[in-house]
């Protein structure tokens, strides 16, 4: 049959779905979020948006910290009444050795199941999903089935737990840090079934087991202390030859 004169194909309704299949929405950012990083069966990486589900993650500490604001979030570092490691008196100082001198001394935090990062970044102050001294440049990805801690959904309460203590302690560079407060939240949780980490076992299977997350991290946490390590070498190979 010929179409009608003048009517338009424009004005015609959609044609119906097809018998059996019903019309789908499409989900929002917060629900493919949700679905993304929900539970022990996913457990997927985002390096991009920082989320590190089940991560010990760590990062080194710059030659210089910035103060102010967070330049790859565009949120402030300074968070009202609560101080930042920029505003202890000399741990600037101490975090510049620490990179040159020390690479493998940086900052560490501790994920959720949502890879939402929680760490110690300074006296009586927990960072949420804005980590100290900038992007994880290493994380070690650990296993939600070797925790032995009885009770729904014990990682994320772990880390909880862990953060709200560490909310009511000093900063102490040696003695109670950001790797204290990954420790206690391992050891809440019984992390194969141990209650015996402490900064120094941290430190030594981050190590042993942490993945950069890329070439430029790996070279961002070298490169000051080949270049200091290259300066030392050359001056004494200059003074030996003369």
């Amino acid at each position: 049959m010929a179409e009608a004169e003048g009517s338009s194909p424009l004005l015609l309704p959609p044609p119906p779905p097809p018998p059996g299949m019903a019309e789908v929405e499409a989900p929002t950012a917060a629900e493919t979020d949700k679905k993304q990083f929900s539970g022990s069966g996913s457990s997927a990486m985002d390096v991009d948006r920082s989320r590190f589900p089940y991560c010990v993650v760590w990062t080194p500490i710059p030659v210089l910290t910035e103060r102010g604001r967070d330049t790859g979030r565009g949120r402030s570092r300074l968070h009202a009444g609560s101080p930042t490691r920029d505003s202890i008196p000399g741990l600037q100082d101490r975090a510049l050795g620490q990179r040159w001198f020390f690479p493998i001394i940086g900052h560490m935090g501790i994920c959720t199941s949502t890879g939402v990062i929680r760490d110690f970044a300074g006296p009586y102050f927990v960072s949420e999903d804005n980590m100290a001294f900038g992007k994880p440049a290493k994380y070690w990805k650990l296993d939600p089935a070797q925790v032995y801690a009885s009770g729904p959904n014990a990682w994320d309460t772990a880390v909880h737990d862990a953060s709200e203590e560490y909310k009511h302690r000093m900063h102490s560079l040696c003695c109670d840090n950001c790797h204290s407060h990954v420790a206690l939240a391992l050891n809440l949780m019984r992390y194969n079934n141990s209650t015996n980490w402490n900064m120094v076992t941290l430190c030594f299977f981050c190590l042993l087991y942490g993945k950069y997350v890329s070439v430029g991290a790996f070279v961002k946490t070298w490169l000051p202390f080949v270049l200091l390590l290259g300066i030392i070498l050359t001056v004494s190979l200059v003074f030996n030859l003369r």
